[in-house]
């Protein structure tokens, strides 16, 4: 079947930011005096809001993040997304085939507005999407495993969630996706389908996704 709107998740899905963000995360915690290794940040933080890195953090230890976390997460971030970020290979061919199709799309993302912006301008992806198409977890009283954000997505692109289908790449966007009444295809690029239980449907390669909406 065709869609209405397909609600791409950012990161990881279209700029290839999870392996540099959680690099950067597990170091940072780790300095801090909380062992993380790369694979335990992608288990735990990979496609949450960064709330979730302090939530967890505090049930498990008993001890807060500092306060100024936040600020210096993102200019790390930031910093090496500027030096290095790329959109994931083939995504531009992807919304090229939406564009001519005449599909709706957005991004519904946990990462807040500036930083969607920041990969954009980095990757080169910033001239595909205008401002009304973006949403961040930041919009929304929950962010994912919560279905708020993509039913955010959806109220304001005016398309039943029916009629939606998701692109995801992490267990939390999947399970927020089946939440909100929305196919999702998952996206194995970082993580194997077996640990993105739910999903419609998973590939591994852009060049398939197009055949999973019902475009080719």
């Amino acid at each position: 079947m065709g869609y209405d709107l397909v609600i791409f998740d950012n990161d990881g899905v279209l700029v290839d930011s999870e392996p540099l963000a959680n690099t950067i995360l597990a170091g940072y915690l780790t300095e801090l005096g909380h062992p993380t290794s790369y694979e335990e940040s992608l288990r735990d933080y990979m496609g949450a809001a960064v709330h979730r890195v302090h939530d967890l953090v505090l049930e498990r230890t008993g001890r807060q993040l500092p306060g100024d976390f936040d600020a210096n997460l993102y200019t790390r971030t930031f910093a090496a997304f500027e030096r290095e970020l790329k959109p994931v290979p083939g995504i531009e061919d992807v919304l090229a085939a939406l564009i001519e199709t005449g599909t709706s799309y957005c991004l519904a993302s946990s990462g807040s507005h500036e930083r969607i912006r920041v990969g954009h301008r980095a990757a080169g992806l910033d001239e595909w999407f205008e401002e009304e198409w973006i949403f961040s977890a930041d919009d929304v009283g929950q962010g994912k495993p919560a279905p708020d954000l993509f039913l955010h997505a959806a109220r304001s692109m005016g398309v039943e969630p029916a009629r939606c289908a998701v692109v995801e790449d992490s267990p939390l966007g999947v399970q927020a996706a089946r939440a909100a009444g929305m196919d999702v295809f998952g996206f194995t690029g970082m993580l194997p389908a077996d640990r993105l239980p739910g999903a419609t449907g998973y590939f591994g390669d852009m060049g398939q996704l197009l055949g999973l909406l019902g475009l080719n």
